[in-house]
């Protein structure tokens, strides 16, 4: 029994570790939309779901919530301030139009943000808050770590790993296995189970990875269907796409 909460611990550790690699990653990003004062035609989506995501991982995590995850609550809560300064300095970059986009975009994160945390604090208590704040926490989490399905089919597509750094992919692979074994230990399927599916889409990555690393060259067509099928369906311009941050750590 202490071994097992000893590995518990030691594993939540680690995915603070890999989760925080992987929050720090689009830092790469905003240093050139700094730099250029332009958001270019990067979306903003990604970054403002990713803090969606985190704010609730945050909430589950916390010991009235959820007992015994305070390691989920730290990460996510780093996770969710550095989401918030990209998507602060995406919002002061960006274009008029886009710029409404986001900040709509923002509205109804935070408004589902604030719904889920005054539901779960002021009409459930005891295992129906835990259960009602992780249900919330586990859709939003399979939804990031689903977010890189485009990116493998378009390297499936163009056979070349591009737009899918290896690093990128390996700490997504860490960073779902280390929370699933956390979660499996802490008998918390909340944890468990969207970041199982988070392992197994990392390790589908670096089979990926494995399959393509030597054709990074593009034809002219394929770099074209690059730039059109990144992120939503928006224009990219040889933007790492920022799965990073969805395949942080999750609750």
């Amino acid at each position: 029994m202490a071994i097992i909460k000893i590995l518990h611990t030691l594993f939540g550790i680690f995915g603070n570790i890999t989760g925080l690699f992987l929050f720090l990653a689009p830092m790469i990003t905003f240093k050139r939309v700094i730099m250029n004062r332009s958001t270019e035609q990067f979306s903003g989506i990604p970054y403002v779901m990713a803090l969606l995501n985190c704010l609730l991982s945050t909430w589950y995590g916390l010991p009235f919530v959820s007992p015994n995850n305070m390691l989920v609550s730290i990460i996510n809560g780093t996770g969710a301030g550095l989401e918030a300064f990209y998507v602060l300095i995406f919002l002061i970059f960006a274009p008029k139009k886009e710029k409404a986009k986001i900040s709509g975009i923002l509205f109804v994160v935070l408004s589902i943000f604030s719904t889920v945390a005054l539901v779960s604090m002021l009409a459930l208590h005891g295992n129906k808050r835990k259960v009602f704040s992780g249900f919330a926490a586990a859709v939003f989490s399979i939804i990031m770590y689903g977010s890189p399905l485009s990116i493998m089919r378009l390297v499936i597509k163009t056979k070349s790993v591009e737009y899918m750094p290896f690093f990128l992919s390996l700490f997504v692979f860490l960073c779902g296995t280390s929370w699933f074994v956390y979660g499996f230990l802490g008998k918390d399927p909340f944890i468990a189970v969207p970041n199982g599916v988070g392992s197994l889409l990392g390790t589908a990555q670096l089979i990926l990875y494995a399959i393509y690393r030597d054709n990074k060259g593009k034809s002219k067509k394929g770099e074209e269907d690059g730039r059109t099928e990144m992120e939503l369906g928006k224009p990219q311009e040889k933007e790492v796409p920022n799965y990073a941050q969805n395949g942080g750590a999750k609750a």
